[in-house]
């Protein structure tokens, strides 16, 4: 018999992460390794497993991650925005709880491009008046 798995694709800023959600236990593993040796902050995992809270399913699904791209924090949050988005196609009722908390809304803040004439996104050369 095939194995049930529901997938969910989160993005924040330039990171990517592709969820998976496999009726389990509760374990969360990123790119092969635990959470805890993956993620070393307590408050990024807390922002993790965020959307399985609200959604009361935190010992019910094994979460399995590949996440590319950025930092921590950003993984962090591609990691949360994929996990809502697997939990959305697991039960569509989750939608309200979710969609009212902000989890399915995509973090569209970018690092804005550096300009040119300038030395950094919005920062000048220093002005001298001679």
């Amino acid at each position: 018999m095939a194995q049930v798995q529901y997938y969910g694709t989160g993005r924040r800023k330039s990171s990517v992460a592709r969820v998976r959600l496999v009726p389990g236990e509760g374990r969360i593993v990123v790119n092969s390794r635990d959470i805890k040796d993956y993620i070393p902050s307590a408050a990024l995992i807390e922002d993790i497993k965020q959307p399985l809270n609200l959604t009361e399913t935190t010992g019910n699904y094994d979460v399995l991650v590949n996440v590319a791209g950025g930092g921590t924090t950003g993984q962090a949050g591609a990691i949360r925005h994929g996990i809502s988005r697997a939990l959305l196609e697991a039960d569509p009722e989750y939608r309200a709880t979710l969609k009212r908390a902000g989890m399915l809304t995509r973090d569209a803040r970018m690092k804005e491009r550096k300009k040119p004439g300038l030395k950094g996104a919005r920062r000048a050369p220093q002005f001298s008046k001679r």
